[in-house]
């Protein structure tokens, strides 16, 4: 608010009556914003000093009235009570999926590719015959490895029977002993001879049967790397085709070694209770939960000395190949049991500047306090809280933003 002042109001003789102070400040507040004149109140100077005697008693009750609402209540906030329960000890690791069986069907003999029994990507069976080489070279071998075998069985027959007659004769000295001695060194040599031709029969007939290359395992078959035509060789391991098996499936997953030290040391300690075959789950590479449950076959004993990591191997069923050799993926491994654990929603816990986790819970007097808690391991939404919280206390879950520690408010489960 203004006053209008002007030279006369200074030569007017000063007023001191108390009737006319209050004839001012009633004229002030009447006014509100106006401008305020000299001849308000006839007969009485406007000083400076009762202008802002005016403004402080009008802002001030203005603040007074904005400061102290009427029948103000304590804030109402969201609360749940915590309980010591089992929670199971779990941990996320990332990971690749790899075949179960891989088998590389490679030549084993020399020839030209006569022709293809298969289609690229389809399943294939154990022992089914995938590609056939030229066996032509391999029948001829086999049919002279036959006939070596049939004269060493001629011969030994001869030679037995020429011992047989010595060892008569020798008995009646009708040869000499050097006679009877080569002759039964002959016999020997000739059941050698026959020895080594059944030997050159059965490679034959191995090398013949390789020309008809059969799958090793039962699984998906690969990109042929051979057409009919081409040249493979044994001596170089041409690679022809590759079959895997992916029902079941690995999962390889990659477990800091720190990690395992301190689930080993909790079980030790008792803290964590160890569980009968570890129950694996697991996520695919767009987030979604795959539908059948593993279990874990072992972990490796070397330490990786580049990553610091160890392998954990699961396997999983995979009935309709929906995980395929070389998939990024997550598992969660159930590894144990927490029987000493509660339970916080996400919402009810923060991080304090020093990166602590920290939970307001409502005492018995229903005022707020801060406390400062173990939560390094999450269940589904909610944290996992191993110290810092009481059996029983109610945490605030909901109205954080508008709460301090010391605050009463007004709790609702």
């Amino acid at each position: 608010m203004l006053a209008r002042v002007t030279s006369e109001t200074f030569r007017r003789p000063p007023v001191t009556s108390l009737r006319r102070r209050a004839a001012i400040m009633n004229a002030f507040l009447s006014k509100g914003n106006e401008m305020v004149r000299a001849d308000a109140v006839p007969g009485f100077p406007i000083r400076p000093f009762a202008m802002s005697l005016a403004f402080a008693v009008l802002l001030g009750a203005c603040v007074q009235a904005k400061q102290a609402p009427a029948n103000a209540q304590p804030p109402e906030v969201g609360v749940i009570a915590v309980h010591r329960q089992a929670v199971p000890v779990t941990s996320d690791l990332p990971g690749r999926t790899s075949p179960f069986l891989v088998a590389q069907v490679r030549s084993r003999v020399d020839g030209i590719v006569l022709k293809r029994a298969f289609t690229e990507g389809t399943e294939v069976k154990a022992k089914q015959s995938l590609y056939q080489i030229d066996p032509a070279p391999y029948r001829a071998a086999l049919d002279s490895a036959k006939a070596t075998e049939q004269k060493a069985q001629a011969n030994l027959a001869s030679t037995t029977a020429l011992a047989e007659r010595y060892k008569i004769l020798l008995a009646g000295n009708g040869v000499s002993k050097q006679d009877f001695d080569n002759a039964v060194a002959a016999q020997g040599q000739a059941a050698a001879d026959l020895a080594a031709g059944k030997a050159l029969v059965q490679q034959a007939t191995l090398n013949l049967g390789y020309t008809s290359v059969a799958s090793p395992i039962a699984g998906r078959i690969g990109i042929s790397q051979v057409t009919p035509g081409a040249y493979v060789q044994a001596s170089q391991a041409t690679l022809m085709t590759t079959v895997q098996q992916l029902d079941p499936i690995y999962v390889d997953l990659n477990q800091s070694s720190a990690q395992g030290l301190a689930l080993r040391r909790d079980l030790a300690s008792g803290r964590i209770k160890a569980q009968d075959g570890p129950k694996v789950t697991l996520f695919l590479e767009d987030g979604t939960q795959y539908r059948l449950a593993g279990k874990l076959e072992f972990t490796d004993v070397t330490v990786d000395q580049g990553t610091g990591s160890v392998t954990v191997r699961a396997v999983f069923p995979n009935p309709d190949h929906v995980l395929l050799p070389g998939m990024f993926v997550r598992a969660r491994i159930e590894q144990g049991v927490n029987d000493q654990a509660m339970l916080v929603p996400e919402q009810g816990v923060t991080r304090d500047p020093k990166g602590q986790a920290t939970a307001l819970v409502v005492g018995a007097d229903n005022k707020v306090a801060q406390r400062v808690i173990q939560a390094n391991n999450t269940f589904g939404n909610q944290w996992v809280v191993e110290g810092g919280l009481q059996e029983g206390e109610r945490v605030i879950v909901a109205g954080t933003q508008k709460v301090q520690p010391g605050m009463t408010v007004r709790a609702v489960n």
